[in-house]
């Protein structure tokens, strides 16, 4: 631990580094002494080396690279609100999680690290490790029950004089008001320490012959079982791992590919993946489903005031190209697609909506009063860059600090701002260019009109 502090604390963008091990007091985090946490405090951003760019992974990846060359130790690095919602959410203390589920220990051991291997050689999986089940030294007595045979023991004799000898029998009871007490007797230290100190146990056979351990059992030092962890009654392996310099989705269902294709499982087993990209299935799935019924919704408001199919078609085909300004604004600056970023198309679609009515209905208008479909679509997209502009500069200049911060808590805000107004400068010219365009290709002089206003100035 004071190796690890030496190492985060040796970084100039670090100001302090605190750590804690096992569990805390409270027993809010119920973890081994085998746990260790540090909390790294950083310097502003403004104040870190050039190298890293202002990127908090870049930083990361560094501090990984240095921590990695202290043996036997898994690293994983997180926030202290998200690493107590990821452990919640995975059951294991990483971001993301692989668990596979079988009684056999030493069976989930072999395949987890068949996984580990696999997933080692997939770009951007960091913080990779395997939570081992197996490495307690065990000092296994096997009973020979023919020698037992030859001096007369029984089974149940041999097992009962390790009991007491090592672990201790309750003899009796001892009595404080109503509390009740087991009284526990078992061999000196000196006598119970060490294997050659439980071979020279004795037992008494009903010839009068006192026989040790060493004669009636066969002693083997073993692996055995150093944590089981259960969920759902059933045994379970976990491997920890972190997603860096890549989208959570495409890793996650590469790897997920390759362990199935290479990872063979005996009938039985089951390999679950949980953390975060569970919570993204769920929440893409939900996203899926909102944004068809949104759709829907639109195209009835739309019909309902233009009383034609036609012209919410075109507008919904519009709104279908805001998208491009956005996706190419994720592109430019390597940002990947997130439930943030999808909630923000979602807010595109209805400023589309609201730019491409305005476009609509001035064109109508236009033909209503005699004008050519060209010349009313030319008309109308000069005559309304400058509303569907001033539209669009409110929401661009209002979200711009959000898509371009750096700050704390920049990483949820900044893909819905940037989604926000790269779209709206593509679907400025989208609305300027491309509707006008599609009008004149699908209008028909018996088309639906709006009945003309007379507050309508040409």
């Amino acid at each position: 631990m004071n190796q690890a502090r030496v190492v985060l604390s040796s970084f100039p963008e670090v100001t302090q580094v605190v750590s804690q091990t096992g569990r805390p007091d409270d027993g809010t985090d119920v973890t081994g002494f085998f746990n260790t946490e540090y909390f790294v405090d950083l310097k502003p951003k403004e104040k870190w080396r050039p190298v890293f760019k202002r990127n908090k992974d870049e930083l990361i990846g560094a501090m990984d690279r240095e921590l990695e060359k202290i043996p036997g130790v898994i690293w994983n690095f997180s926030q202290p609100i998200s690493d107590n919602v990821e452990e919640a959410v995975s059951g294991v203390k990483g971001e993301l999680a692989v668990k596979i589920y079988v009684d056999d220990l030493k069976t989930l051991e072999a395949k987890g690290d068949q996984i580990v291997s696999i997933m080692s050689k997939i770009q951007g999986v960091q913080d990779l490790g395997l939570f081992r089940v197996i490495g307690q030294p065990n000092l296994n007595f096997a009973v020979d029950r023919q020698a037992a045979a030859r001096f007369g023991i029984n089974v149940a004799d041999v097992q009962d004089a390790i009991q007491t000898a090592v672990g201790g029998n309750a003899v009796s009871q001892v009595l404080q008001g109503e509390a009740r007490y087991d009284l526990v007797v078992r061999y000196l230290p000196q006598y119970r320490n060490t294997q050659e100190a439980i071979d020279n146990i004795r037992l008494l056979s009903p010839s009068g012959e006192r026989v040790s351990l060493a004669q009636l059992t066969t002693v083997k030092m073993e692996d055995g079982a150093e944590t089981i962890g259960r969920e759902g009654g059933q045994r379970f392996v976990a491997i920890k791992y972190s997603v860096r310099d890549r989208d959570l989705g495409s890793t996650v269902e590469e790897a997920i590919k390759k362990v199935n294709d290479q990872v063979k499982l005996p009938p039985g087993y089951k390999i679950d993946w949980a953390g975060e990209y569970e919570s993204q299935k769920r929440s893409s799935r939900r996203l899926m489903l909102v944004l068809p019924v949104t759709i829907i919704i639109i195209f009835i408001i739309l019909y309902s005031m233009f009383h034609s199919g036609k012209w919410a078609g075109l507008i919904l085909l519009n709104v279908s190209m805001a998208p491009v300004g956005g996706l190419l604004a994720l592109l430019f600056t390597h940002t990947n697609f997130s439930v943030s970023s999808g909630v923000g198309f979602l807010a595109l679609f209805g400023v589309s909506v609201q730019t491409g009515v305005i476009m609509l209905e001035y064109i109508n208008q236009m033909r209503v009063r005699g004008h050519s479909i060209e010349e009313s679509a030319i008309e109308g997209a000069v005559l309304r860059l400058r509303p569907i502009m001033m539209t669009m500069l409110v929401a661009t200049l209002g979200l711009l600090p959000a898509a371009t911060s750096h700050g704390i808590g920049s990483d949820s805000q900044r893909p819905f701002a940037m989604v926000i107004v790269g779209g709206l400068i593509g679907a400025l010219l989208i609305s300027v260019f491309l509707l006008p365009t599609l009008y004149v290709w699908i209008a028909r002089p018996d088309d639906v009109l709006p009945t003309p206003e007379t507050e309508f100035e040409n």
